[in-house]
C-alpha cells in the first residue's frame, strides 16, 4: 500500500471515527459577516470574493498555541517551519509565497520592512485573544495596495463582548518544557468596547536539526489592547495596540544537511511595537461614512549566529508609519460608493560585524482608490474597483479588481467569482542594499520596477438540509510577472534586476461542512495546486494535495472532543528534492466544570509521524500537553 493510500484510509478514518468539526475551513456561512472582502463589514454569503473564516469558537475548541495552527487547516494555505515553535515560517497562499501575502493585526500592517523582501515573521503570532482570523484570496491591491498579489489575512481581537467586565485567565504545561499562560480583559457597555490580551510562552523545543541532539528553544511575550468608544450616533474613536518580544534558537541551515548547535549560540531576537487609532464620522443619517486613521510600526531584530561560515552579528530596525482616509456615500438602495486614500513611509536600517556597509534607506508611497458595489435585481451583488499608487522609487501603478455573487434561491446554490490585478513594491533592501565591501557590486538596484498580477476565480456554492450541509468548490489562477530576484553578476555577488518570465499557480479549493446536530458537525477542506517559477519548476514547500480536517463531538453535556488533521502529498523542497507525504493529527477532550470553566488535554501528532515540511529539519513527534481556562465575571 503506497504511503498515500495509507494517507487517504487516515483521513477517512479520522472522518468517521472523530465525526469531524466545527467547520473552521469552511468558505461560507450564512449570517457571517466578513470585512476584508471590500473594507466594511458584508454578508459572507453574498461576497463574491473568496474568503475563509476562522472564528474564536473554532479557536477556543482546538486550543493551538500559533495562529500559523489554525491557516495551514485552511484551502489554499500552507506553512512550513526548519524547527519547532519560533524558527522562520513559511507560508504560501494559492502557491504563492508570503512576500505577496499582506497581513493585518487589528488593521495594522505587521511586515517587517527590514527583511529582503517585506514579509511577515508568523513564527510570532500567538493565538490567544484572537477573536476571528480572516483570509481574503486572489490579488487584492486595489483595496490594499502593495504585497496584497496573493490575498490578505487580517487577525482581530475585538469581536463581540457583552455588557460587563469579564477576565480570563488559562494555563497549558506539556511536552519539550513547554509553559503557556494567558490573560484577558473584556469589557463593554452600550457605548464602548475593550479587549486586552497577555500571552506568553516559552518551550525548552528540540532540535531544528534532524542530525542534531541539543534543544532549540523559543520565548515569546505577546500582548495587545483594542477598543472603541461611541460618543454619538454621528462621532466614534477606535484604537489598538500590539507589542511583541520573542527570542528563538535555530540550527545552522547553511550547511547541507543543516548542522547542531551544541552551544546555543545561533539566536534571533524579535522586538515589536505597533499601533494605530482614529475616528469615525457618520453624516446624513449614516450614509455617509468617514473613517480618519494613522499607524505606526517600530521593529528591531538582533541576529547572532555561529554558522559554518563564523560568526555574524546583525542589527536590524524597522519603522513605518501610515495615515489612511476611507469613505462610503450610500447614494440608492442599489448602490454604494468607496473610496479612500493613503501616504505610507518605510525606514529600515542595518548594520553588522561583518564589514558590509550599513543601510539607511526610506521610500514612500501614496495611494488613491475607489470602488462600487451594487446590487442591481436581487440576489446579485457586483463589485468594481480602481487604485492607483504613487511611490518615490519607481513612480506609478494602477490596479483594478471586480467580483460577483449570485444566489439562486430556488435551489440555494450561489455562483462567487472575482478577478484582479495587484503589485509588490520592490523593497528597501532590493532597492537600496550597498555592497558587502567597498569597491563591490551593490545588491540593491533602485530602477527596479514593481513585480505585477493577474488573478481570477470562479466557484459554486451548493446548500443543502436547510444551510446544515454547505459545499463549495472554486478554480482559481494567479500569475506574476516582472520578477525580482537576486543574480550573480561577479562571483558570489548577485545584484536584483528584473528577470524574464512569469510565475503561475492554479488549482481548486473544495470545503465541505455539515452541522448534524447541537452535538455533532462535521468538516473539511481539499486543495490541488500547482505553482511553478518562471523556469517551469515547481515552487518549493508547496503540498500538490493538502487535505484539512477539523473535529468535534460532544459525547455528554459537560465534555467535547475535538480533532485536527492536516495532509500533506506530493512535496517537493528546493533542489526539486521530494518530501515525504503525512498525515497530522490532533486531538483535545476537554472538561467542562461550568459554562465558565475548561480543564483539557490536549495531544499533538497522535499518531506520531516522523515527517518533515523543510529539508532537513526536525518536527515534533508524539508530545501532549495538559490545560485550563477560566472565565471570572458577566
Amino acid at each position: 500500500m503506497t504511503a498515500a493510500n495509507r494517507l487517504f484510509i487516515g483521513a477517512s478514518a479520522l472522518a468517521i471515527a472523530l465525526v469531524a468539526g466545527t467547520a473552521g475551513a469552511q468558505d461560507h456561512d450564512l449570517g457571517v459577516i466578513v470585512v476584508t472582502p471590500n473594507r466594511a463589514p458584508a454578508a459572507l454569503a453574498e461576497t463574491g470574493s473568496s474568503v475563509s473564516v476562522i472564528s474564536r469558537e473554532e479557536i477556543e475548541e482546538q486550543s493551538m498555541p500559533l495562529v500559523t495552527d489554525y491557516l495551514d487547516l485552511l484551502p489554499g494555505v500552507s506553512t512550513t517551519s526548519p524547527g519547532g515553535p519560533g524558527t522562520e515560517t513559511s507560508l504560501s497562499l494559492r502557491g504563492a509565497p508570503r512576500r505577496y501575502a499582506k497581513t493585518l493585526f487589528n488593521g495594522i500592517d505587521i511586515s517587517d520592512p527590514t527583511n529582503t523582501q517585506v514579509q511577515t515573521s508568523y513564527q510570532y503570532l500567538l493565538s490567544g485573544g484572537i477573536d476571528s482570523i480572516e483570509v481574503l484570496k486572489g490579488s487584492q491591491s486595489t483595496l490594499y495596495g502593495s504585497e496584497a498579489i496573493a490575498g490578505v489575512i487580517s487577525l482581530s481581537t475585538l469581536g463581540d463582548i457583552d455588557p460587563g467586565v469579564s477576565h480570563i485567565i488559562a494555563g497549558e504545561g506539556g511536552s519539550f518544557g513547554t509553559a503557556r499562560a494567558g490573560y484577558g480583559l473584556r469589557a463593554a457597555t452600550t457605548q464602548s468596547r475593550l479587549s486586552f490580551n497577555a500571552t506568553g510562552l516559552h518551550t525548552d523545543g528540540f532540535s531544528a536539526a534532524a542530525s542534531g541532539t541539543e534543544r532549540d528553544g523559543y520565548e515569546n511575550i505577546t500582548m495587545d489592547i483594542a477598543g472603541e468608544h461611541e460618543f454619538s450616533d454621528m462621532f466614534s474613536v477606535f484604537g489598538s495596540a500590539l507589542f511583541i518580544d520573542a527570542e528563538a534558537e535555530f540550527d545552522d541551515a547553511f550547511s547541507i544537511p543543516p548542522q547542531d548547535d551544541p552551544f546555543h549560540a545561533n539566536r534571533n531576537k524579535s522586538r515589536q511595537l505597533a499601533g494605530r487609532a482614529g475616528f469615525n464620522i457618520d453624516l446624513m443619517d449614516g450614509r455617509l461614512k468617514n473613517t480618519f486613521a494613522v499607524q505606526g510600526l517600530a521593529l528591531n531584530r538582533d541576529i547572532h549566529t555561529e554558522s559554518s561560515f563564523g560568526p555574524y552579528n546583525a542589527d536590524y530596525k524597522g519603522e513605518r508609519f501610515k495615515a489612511e482616509y476611507q469613505g462610503s456615500l450610500e447614494t440608492t438602495e442599489w448602490l454604494t460608493l468607496q473610496y479612500g486614500a493613503d501616504y505610507e513611509r518605510q525606514n529600515a536600517q542595518f548594520t553588522d560585524d561583518a564589514g558590509s556597509l550599513p543601510i539607511n534607506a526610506s521610500a514612500n508611497n501614496t495611494g488613491f482608490w475607489g470602488q462600487g458595489l451594487l446590487t442591481p435585481v436581487e440576489d446579485l451583488t457586483l463589485t468594481l474597483g480602481l487604485r492607483h499608487d504613487e511611490h518615490s522609487s519607481f513612480g506609478g501603478e494602477t490596479t483594478y479588481r471586480a467580483s460577483a455573487s449570485y444566489l439562486f434561491s430556488a435551489t440555494d446554490t450561489r455562483l462567487h467569482a472575482s478577478f484582479g490585478t495587484g503589485f509588490r513594491a520592490p523593497s528597501l533592501y532590493e532597492l537600496f542594499a550597498p555592497p558587502f565591501y567597498v569597491g563591490g557590486v551593490p545588491i540593491g538596484n533602485p530602477n527596479l520596477q514593481p513585480e505585477t498580477s493577474t488573478s481570477f476565480d470562479i466557484g459554486l456554492e451548493q446548500r443543502f438540509l436547510d444551510g446544515r450541509l454547505i459545499a463549495d468548490v472554486t478554480y482559481f489562477q494567479l500569475r506574476i510577472d516582472n520578477l525580482i530576484d537576486c543574480i550573480d553578476v561577479v562571483p558570489f555577488e548577485c545584484q536584483y534586476i528584473q528577470i524574464p518570465g512569469t510565475s503561475t499557480a492554479r488549482g481548486v479549493e473544495t470545503s465541505l461542512s455539515y452541522h448534524v446536530n447541537d452535538r455533532l458537525s462535521l468538516a473539511g477542506a481539499y486543495t490541488y495546486t500547482h505553482s511553478v517559477d518562471q523556469t517551469g519548476a515547481r515552487l518549493p514547500r508547496v503540498p500538490r494535495h493538502s487535505i484539512g480536517l477539523m473535529a468535534s463531538y460532544k459525547p455528554a453535556e459537560k465534555w467535547t472532543i475535538s480533532a485536527a488533521g492536516k495532509i500533506a502529498i506530493d512535496t517537493v523542497d528546493t533542489d526539486d528534492a521530494a518530501l515525504d507525504d503525512y498525515f497530522l493529527l490532533n486531538a483535545k477532550v476537554a472538561y467542562h466544570p461550568t459554562d465558565q470553566t475548561e480543564l483539557y488535554l490536549r495531544v499533538e501528532n497522535l499518531l506520531d509521524q516522523d515527517y518533515q515540511t523543510a529539508r532537513g529539519f526536525n518536527t515534533p513527534g508524539f508530545s501532549v500537553f495538559a490545560g485550563f481556562k477560566a472565565r471570572l465575571g458577566q
